[in-house]
């Protein structure tokens, strides 16, 4: 990766963990992972190291702009030994796309040609890719290894990578790879230490020699990725069928779906409303990620103070007064105002102290009030819970939003509606 922004964090790197999944689902090693800056020095440094190490591709991101220290094209052409050339049915390709943002924002035609001319050069015997943006993707041959060459946004990026996997070069590249197979279980609601304990027992009862396991637990939920060879399959599978055995409750997901996906589907045909208050808007965010949302997500409420709680979601003052912000009560009745405002048939009420201050010995921060609730004609069905959520405001105001999802799972998943008794812990 390269990018002085990277390297210091002023931009998080988002493309080495994409990377990453897309190379283990070709059956391909990731041996290293290289941030660079914009230095050439660094980036040749880097490119002579990884062909020292004898692997087969390398893929670099970033560097590919039109300013003086997008570096990347000139690197890997030295490094290639292929002289940059002039491609002039890129450059204009390139041309056309300058020219719409040109006329809009009245810009330098002259500035603007220079530094569509830069990006249009390729190196010699290279496969530039359609660009997404301006900046192409390049496949560049060299000794013994092959060098992908990808824009730095993750959706530029990504759309390049599409198209690089289907040039000969990569695939000469990747010739010989070992083929792998891989499972993704999902888990919500035990900590790291239960499914520690499990592999423990898996390696009594199955054997696990060949497979590639791997825990991580990421927004609240527990992910266990299972990699291996075809031959290993009845092996893997006897994992899974243990896990499930073990964690009935906690597994949610057998086959990778995410939750996001399981609850967008459940939510198929029906329509829902928000009330959110310490998740400041998240909670709309992450419903609305998936395209299609519109489908079933009517709107929602970020309702933070006490007197937009009452005007905006009709929550009563008193219940405020006499259970507090944050509390069960307060929850089921933003649930209840946005169902009610919007005419929904779900609602969702949230409500917590994410920290870092506000937290009383009764009401310490971490709390979150969560309810969420369905109404088809007289039958009401709702699930209410209050929990003490760890880690920073972010994780927080993170984790109450996957805590929502479950519950909305929870829900619409039950056959006979019913109210279950909160669960504070």
């Amino acid at each position: 990766m390269t990018g002085t922004e990277v390297l210091s964090g002023i931009i998080r790197d988002r493309n080495s963990p994409w990377l990453s999944e897309q190379l283990a689902d070709l059956g391909i090693e990731l041996a290293h992972v290289v941030t660079c800056g914009d230095r050439p020095a660094d980036l040749r440094a880097a490119l002579d190291f990884l062909q020292g190490e004898g692997v087969d591709l390398v893929v670099t991101s970033g560097g590919l702009g039109p300013t003086a220290d997008d570096l990347t094209a000139e690197v890997v052409s030295e490094f290639a030994g292929r002289p940059l050339v002039l491609d002039e049915a890129l450059e204009h390709r390139i041309a056309e796309i300058i020219a719409r943002f040109a006329r809009r924002w009245r810009l330098d035609p002259e500035a603007l040609r220079a530094a569509n001319r830069k990006q249009a050069m390729v190196p010699s015997g290279a496969i530039a890719l359609a660009p997404v943006g301006t900046a192409p993707g390049l496949v560049v041959p060299a000794s013994g290894v092959v060098v992908v060459v990808l824009p730095g946004p993750p959706r530029e990026l990504q759309e390049s990578w599409a198209q690089a996997i289907r040039t000969k070069p990569f695939a000469e590249a990747i010739a010989g790879r070992t083929e792998y197979r891989r499972r993704m279980l999902r888990l919500f609601g035990i900590p790291e230490s239960e499914i520690a304990e499990t592999l423990r027992a898996a390696e009594r009862e199955v054997s696990l020699s060949g497979l590639e396991i791997t825990t991580c637990l990421r927004r609240g939920e527990i992910e266990v990725s299972i990699r291996y060879e075809p031959e290993r399959e009845e092996r893997a599978e006897a994992l899974v069928d243990l896990i499930a055995q073990r964690h009935e409750s906690a597994l949610f997901s057998r086959d990778g779906t995410t939750i996001d996906e399981q609850v967008a589907e459940l939510l198929r045909g029906r329509r829902v409303a928000i009330g959110e208050s310490c998740t400041g808007g998240l909670l709309a965010a992450r419903l609305t990620d998936r395209p299609g949302s519109s489908d079933y997500f009517v709107g929602g409420v970020v309702a933070y103070s006490d007197a937009a709680k009452v005007e905006l979601l009709g929550v009563p003052a008193e219940l405020i007064e006499r259970h507090g912000a944050v509390s069960e009560e307060v929850a089921e009745a933003l649930a209840d105002g946005a169902m009610s405002r919007l005419e929904t048939d779900v609602g969702v009420g949230l409500t917590g102290i994410a920290g870092p201050g506000g937290g009383t010995e009764s009401k310490p921060v971490g709390l979150v009030c969560f309810c969420v609730k369905s109404a088809f004609g007289e039958d009401v069905a709702s699930q209410i819970r209050s929990l003490e959520l760890p880690g920073s405001r972010a994780d927080v105001r993170d984790r109450a939003t996957t805590v929502t999802f479950h519950l909305l799972r929870l829900l619409l998943t039950e056959h006979a509606p019913r109210r279950v008794v909160s669960d504070a812990r």
